[in-house]
């Protein structure tokens, strides 16, 4: 089976945990020795990459990288385990700026590697494939694009009242979202191109599901990238997504903020009417809420399951639901 998946962030990272279960592919293990009949293809987010200190950051490819190569922090959910903070110390006795954004020292080299490379021509998917050998995760990552598409967000400066546009990070991180807000920009998105074997991954599936990552900045800026919904308009393949939200909020991070910003209510019926069902313009055929939870959406097959990705195993039963609605069998 072709499995692909659209994902960006610590959700997302541990959705596909969930996806290699249900195939039983081991994380840690190599794309090129791994000799199984299925296949895993992760179109990541790169909204979120940021050029910072002189080094190119890309926290959804590498926390999926991290996590299913075995490297991630667990506690936090992000990062590289084992981490120290020396080179930050040192930053901030310089005083370079910015100063809320930590780089561990273990983190750095992986982006040190990257950005050598950016800088001697190779893209970012080749990059990605690159590093990836380090790590062997089982899952193909790809970058949604090789070009630069990075959300910006419109906000009322709080210092001297005038709206401005500032790189995602700083206010994800920095404002943690608590400033006003007025809208979302893809940066580049419009020029950009889906990186190599994104759309043909996109294509040849046999499904193709919507992590429950943020649908505003990780699948919307997923989106963004033109030729990205077009694919998904026209794939044979099944389209399943599932919520975010469990229990009225979303689990991790900071959707709500972003759907309150472009006025999406944040409920599963909502957002599986942002997404919209591929019979009318949109992107869905299916659509897993939590159980309890309801969700009316035309041309779309919803189920109601426990969402809860408390474990590998446990997140394997929602891929399992999905596999059922699209038809698909192991």
């Amino acid at each position: 089976m072709n499995v692909t998946v659209l994902v960006g962030g610590v959700g997302g990272a541990r959705f596909l945990q969930g996806v290699q279960n249900a195939l039983g592919i081991a994380g840690g293990e190599s794309l090129e020795k791994y000799e199984g009949p299925h296949r895993i293809t992760a179109v990541v987010n790169v909204g979120d990459d940021v050029w910072m200190h002189g080094l190119r950051i890309c926290p959804d490819l590498d926390t999926c990288m991290y996590t299913l190569g075995g490297g991630i922090d667990t506690e936090r959910g992000w990062g590289h385990a084992g981490e120290t903070w020396n080179a930050k110390e040192e930053l901030a006795a310089y005083g370079a700026k910015p100063d809320w954004f930590g780089l561990g020292d273990r983190d750095i080299a992986t982006h040190l590697i990257r950005s050598q490379m950016l800088r001697t021509g190779y893209p970012l998917s080749a990059i990605t494939e690159a590093l990836c050998n380090r790590w062997n995760p089982g899952v193909a990552l790809l970058p949604v694009s090789d070009d630069r598409s990075e959300t910006h967000v419109v906000i009322t400066d709080p210092e001297d009242g005038e709206q401005k546009a500032i790189h995602f990070q700083e206010w994800w991180v920095r404002h943690r979202a608590q400033v006003e807000t007025h809208s979302f920009a893809h940066v580049g998105a419009e020029q950009a191109k889906p990186a190599p074997g994104v759309v043909e991954a996109i294509d040849g599936a046999d499904i193709v599901l919507i992590a429950p990552s943020n649908p505003v900045v990780s699948v919307g800026a997923i989106l963004a990238v033109p030729g990205i919904r077009g694919a998904l308009r026209t794939t044979a393949a099944k389209v399943v997504g599932l919520s975010p939200v469990i229990g009225g909020k979303p689990l991790r991070g900071m959707a709500d903020e972003c759907l309150e910003v472009i006025g999406v209510e944040t409920t599963s019926e909502a957002i599986g009417r942002h997404y919209g069902a591929r019979s009318i313009n949109g992107i869905l055929d299916g659509w897993l809420v939590d159980e309890g939870d309801t969700a009316d959406i035309d041309g779309v097959d919803v189920r109601s399951i426990p969402l809860l990705m408390t474990s590998p195993e446990e997140t394997a039963k929602m891929v399992r639901t999905a596999f059922e609605i699209a038809g698909v069998e192991l």
